[in-house]
């Protein structure tokens, strides 16, 4: 899997949205966002591990588009 770019910060939101928690992966190098709904209950490490997984898959793809 292709790590992020050379600059590894990523922004993580979340956002409790009644019966559910939504959260939001933003690379700002590329300025590319993701965003998963989870469970409340499930731990915030495994949300964000969640969100940050998709926005590797997603970059990662960008680059084989490229």
């Amino acid at each position: 899997m292709v790590a992020m770019s050379e600059d590894t910060r990523v922004i993580i939101e979340f956002v409790k949205v009644g019966a559910y928690v939504k959260v939001s992966a933003i690379d700002p190098l590329t300025r590319v966002e993701v965003s998963i709904v989870g469970d409340p209950s499930t731990s915030q490490a495994r949300l964000e591990k969640t969100a940050l997984k998709k926005l590797n898959y997603v970059l990662d793809k960008r680059k084989k588009n490229l």
